[in-house]
């Protein structure tokens, strides 16, 4: 009832046609009972967001009374006549829960004569068409809900425990390897190249999960933190929706056999089929056509550690990496909803134009291309930091620093220093353009369904510029003599994107 009569506007001032300017929207309602009179100390804003979700408590009596007076216009037999309707309407909600509450503990331990009781006479006057209708038993355990469980991992935690859990693993594993000495670690290739293979040294393993993964990760957060308390309720209050979260769920569960392809695809190939072909077997055998890195340590520098230890420490860090690449792609599955949901729900507003609210509705399109925008270009970084490592593996340089820099003065210098490539396997180059790909992939999705149709903004622009930028720094690294300057060019630009989206250019949307 409170619903229907928000999305109504009841109460409101009206126009010379009698129509109520809109529906109430927690603010708007808030301040109204904050006015009123007889009411001294207020009402949180809190206090009425709950009543525009599905809380458990329902409204209590003193804030009915003042609902009453709002929805009465102030008229002493109107507030009467509706303090006594939604009085009533408590009531019957009151009652329907505490019935679904025994339902529930009955269906655990199931009675022959609950199943033999007819419906009463008060189950008849408090809702007589749920108690005309069978009542559906209640399952004593659900079903395990991958994509909710996933998702969870984002929503009901603090905003840092994700990140921070990450860089966390990403300290212990350096730490790990300072103790087995492979954190500093150089060793003579065949063809007489010296090649650094120090754990600490591969921007996969240090700068990917201490910087760029948390950093995904916290966006993420933020993004559909804001979406599911705040964003999404606004929209829906736009269109007389009432902000219930039980549609988001059924999106986020829709998704349940994308979940499971992503956990399969991470443990099952990027994590276990890997290991096995890359490490495990190349260390058993000995020899390999895969680069040398500090994953191969106990066959090139034997004296540096034994196999059984290189085994146990790359198992463990090939462990560490697929469950954070699988929150990864549960991170951009999410971003993939939240787009897909306000995009649903901003079509519905089209309907509804005298109700919506242009500037809340270009609020929350801000907020969400600015959250994907971020998250793209952490994606990027992450990805660009994995075929650095695979193609300095490559090279016949000493270290990846080494690489870059005389890489950098060749172009500045005018002179061409032509650093070989030796003839190996590098998976991590598929690997990175499966990131790269699937992370703009994300947010082109996102820019045709929430930027592109707005109104004309120089911010969005420039936000696919630079995504378009970074791809392309991305793509030209090994590429040619000099790329490295490019590539200097495009992280300082993603790096300034991830603090001011909008590239100085915020206007009124």
């Amino acid at each position: 009832m409170f619903r229907r009569l928000a999305s109504a506007g009841a109460g409101r001032p009206v126009d010379d046609n009698g129509i109520p300017q809109g529906p109430w929207t927690p603010e708007l309602l808030a301040e109204a009972i904050s006015q009123t009179d007889a009411n001294q100390s207020g009402i949180e804003l809190r206090t009425v967001q709950h009543w525009f979700q599905d809380n458990e408590k329902g409204i209590s009596s003193d804030n009915i009374r003042w609902l009453a007076r709002i929805f009465g216009c102030d008229d002493p037999e109107a507030t009467s006549q509706w303090q006594a309707t939604l009085s009533a309407a408590q009531a019957r909600l009151t009652a329907r829960r505490r019935r679904q509450r025994i339902s529930a503990d009955r269906s655990t331990t199931p009675l022959p004569s609950d199943a033999a009781r007819l419906p009463t006479l008060d189950d008849v006057n408090l809702h007589p068409v749920e108690a005309a209708q069978p009542q559906a038993p209640v399952e004593s355990a659900r079903r395990f809900d991958l994509a909710q469980r996933s998702a969870e991992l984002f929503a009901r935690r603090s905003p840092l425990d994700l990140p921070a859990s990450v860089f966390a693993g990403a300290v212990a594993l350096g730490f790990w390897s300072y103790f087995l000495g492979i954190h500093n670690v150089t060793y003579l290739r065949e063809d007489g190249v010296t090649k650094q293979a120090g754990f600490l040294w591969a921007p996969n393993w240090t700068l990917l999960f201490m910087v760029f993964m948390p950093l995904f990760f916290a966006f993420t957060v933020d993004l559909l933190t804001f979406w599911e308390s705040e964003g999404r309720s606004k929209l829906l209050t736009a269109i007389g929706g009432s902000g219930s979260k039980g549609g988001w769920k059924r999106k986020v569960e829709a998704s349940t056999y994308t979940y499971w392809t992503a956990l399969i695809v991470c443990l099952g190939f990027a994590g276990l089929f890997q290991w096995i072909s890359r490490r495990l077997i190349p260390l058993l055998q000995g020899g390999g056509q895969y680069a040398a890195d500090w994953g191969s340590l106990a066959i090139v520098r034997p004296d540096m550690i034994s196999v059984p230890q290189a085994i146990a420490f790359t198992g463990l860090a090939y462990l560490f990496m697929c469950l954070c690449f699988y929150i990864f792609f549960v991170g951009l599955i999410l971003l993939f909803t939240i787009t897909h949901d306000f995009w649903e729900i901003e079509k519905e507003t089209e309907d509804y134009c005298n109700q919506a609210t242009p500037s809340e509705i270009a609020e929350v399109r801000r907020r969400v291309v600015d959250g994907i925008f971020r998250c793209t270009v952490s994606g990027l970084l992450i990805a660009i930091c994995m075929k650095l490592q695979s193609s300095y593996l490559a090279t016949n340089a000493e270290d990846i620093l080494d690489w870059l820099v005389s890489d950098s003065l060749s172009l500045l210098s005018g002179n061409d220093i032509e650093i070989a490539q030796a003839s190996v396997r590098t998976p991590t180059h598929y690997t990175s353009l499966l990131i790269a790909m699937l992370t703009c992939t994300v947010f082109l999705y996102a820019f045709l369904r929430t930027a592109i149709g707005s109104r004309p903004n120089s911010s969005f622009e420039r936000m696919a510029a630079a995504v378009i930028v970074v791809s392309i720094g991305y793509l030209t690294i090994g590429a040619f003599s000099g790329f490295s300057i490019f590539l200097w060019i495009t992280v300082l630009l993603a790096v300034y994107g991830l603090f001011d989206p909008a590239f100085g250019s915020r206007t009124t949307h």
